[in-house]
C-alpha cells in the first residue's frame, strides 16, 4: 500500500523513490472516509435549483442531495507525510468548475518530507486545504451548518509549496507558501506569476488562539494583471465548558486595472457561537456582514452593489459517534435587491437546510 500511494502521487510532481523517502516499519498508512447529505429549500424559490452564484456548498433548492463524499488515504512516518483523497458532490461540482474535469475528483493529493533533525520543520506540495480560514469543506467540523459569506467567497484548496514550522511546545505555527493563485489546481489560461501567503496561528491557552493569513497574487491572464491582497484574521474562543466561538474578520483589496494605483476593496466580519445542551446535542448561530460594493468577489444576480447582513442559527445532535444530523434557518437582507424572487428583485433571502453526516 506504501508504494501505491507514493506512485498515485507522482503526476503531482513527487519523483523520490522509497529510499529516498526514508520509510521504516514505524511508518502508517490509514484510511478515513465522510458523506454529507443535504436538503434545503430557498423560500425564493429558484426555478433552475440552483441558490445562489456566491453560495458552493448545499447550493441546490427543494431537493435531496450529497454535498460532499470524500474517501482519503493517510501516510505518515517520522519524517514523510502524504495525502490522497478523491471526492464527488455539487460541493466538487461548484467548487471546481473551472478545473480539468478529471482534477475535479481530487479534494488532496500532496507529500510532504522533514527537513530539520531538531525541529518540527516541514516542506509540502500539492493540492491540500487552504491555509485561510476558519470553516473548512468538512461540514462536521464546523460551529455551524453552512459556511459564513467569508468562507465561501476565499479559497476552500489550493495548490502550493510550503515551509512550515510547529514550535516544540506546539503553541506557534508558521507557514510561508507559494500558490498557483485563488482557490486553483491548474493555472489560469496565459497566467504567468506566482502568488504567495502566509500563516501565522498561536495558541495563547486551551480557551483562546489566533490566526492570521494572507494571500498576494495576481489571479487573472499577466495581460490584464490586477494585484490583489487578501488577509484573514480570526480567533478561536471557548467560554466555560459549555461555549465555544469564532471572531473573524477578512479584508481584501485588487487594483481596478493593471498599473493602476486604485483598488477596490470588500471586508466582512463575521462571530459564530456554539453552545452545548448535552455532550450529543449543541446549538450555533451565526451574525456576519459582507461588504464588496465593486463586486471583486461577489456579482450580485442585479446591478446592485453587494452589501449584505446575515444570521443564522442551528440544532446539531450526534445520532451515534460518527453520525451528526444538523438543521439550520439562516437569512440575508441586503441594502439593495440582490436577490431575485419571482423575477423581481428583492433585498432578502431566507432558506432551510438539514443534513446527515456520516464519517469513518
Amino acid at each position: 500500500m506504501k508504494k501505491i500511494l507514493l506512485l498515485a502521487l507522482v503526476p503531482f510532481g513527487c519523483l523520490l523513490s522509497a529510499q529516498e523517502l526514508n520509510i521504516n516499519e514505524n511508518s502508517k498508512v490509514t484510511f478515513s472516509g465522510y458523506a454529507e447529505v443535504f436538503y434545503t429549500y430557498d423560500f425564493n424559490e429558484p426555478a433552475n435549483h440552483i441558490r445562489q452564484p456566491f453560495l458552493y456548498t448545499y447550493n441546490r433548492h427543494n431537493e435531496v442531495n450529497l454535498n460532499l463524499g470524500l474517501v482519503k488515504a493517510n501516510y505518515a512516518s517520522e519524517n514523510v507525510r502524504a495525502n490522497l483523497a478523491l471526492m464527488v458532490g455539487t460541493y466538487p461540482q461548484d467548487n471546481l468548475s473551472a478545473e480539468q474535469d478529471a482534477l475535479k475528483l481530487i479534494n488532496e493529493a500532496n507529500i510532504g518530507f522533514k527537513i530539520s533533525k531538531t525541529k518540527n520543520i516541514w516542506i509540502d506540495a500539492g493540492i491540500m486545504p487552504s491555509h485561510i480560514g476558519w470553516e473548512s469543506a468538512i461540514g462536521k467540523d464546523n460551529l455551524t451548518l453552512t459556511r459564513s459569506l467569508a468562507a465561501e467567497n476565499s479559497p476552500y484548496f489550493e495548490t502550493s509549496a510550503k515551509i512550515s514550522y510547529t514550535s516544540d511546545n506546539g503553541k506557534l505555527f508558521l507557514s510561508g507558501l507559494v500558490l498557483n493563485g485563488w482557490q486553483r489546481i491548474a493555472r489560469p489560461e496565459g497566467n504567468q506569476t506566482l502568488a504567495f501567503g502566509h500563516q501565522i496561528s498561536y495558541k495563547f491557552s486551551d480557551q483562546f488562539s489566533l490566526n492570521s493569513s494572507s494571500f498576494v497574487g495576481n489571479d487573472k491572464p499577466t495581460d490584464e494583471k490586477r494585484m490583489r491582497y487578501f488577509h484573514d484574521l480570526y480567533a478561536n474562543f471557548t467560554l466555560g465548558k459549555k461555549i465555544s466561538g469564532i471572531l473573524g474578520f477578512d479584508v481584501g483589496a485588487e487594483q481596478t486595472e493593471k498599473g493602476s494605483k486604485r483598488y477596490n476593496s470588500w471586508y466582512s466580519p463575521n462571530l459564530l457561537l456554539q453552545y452545548a445542551i448535552t455532550d450529543r446535542t449543541k446549538i450555533g448561530g451565526r451574525v456576519e456582514y459582507y461588504s464588496d460594493k465593486n463586486g471583486v468577489i461577489i456579482s450580485s444576480q442585479l446591478p446592485k452593489a453587494f452589501q449584505t447582513f446575515g444570521y443564522s442559527l442551528n440544532i446539531d445532535h450526534k445520532i451515534h459517534e460518527n453520525i451528526l444530523w444538523r438543521t439550520e434557518a439562516r437569512g440575508f437582507s441586503a441594502k439593495d435587491g440582490v436577490f431575485v424572487k419571482d423575477n423581481l428583485a428583492n433585498k432578502n433571502d431566507f432558506f432551510l437546510t438539514t443534513s446527515l453526516s456520516a464519517w469513518f
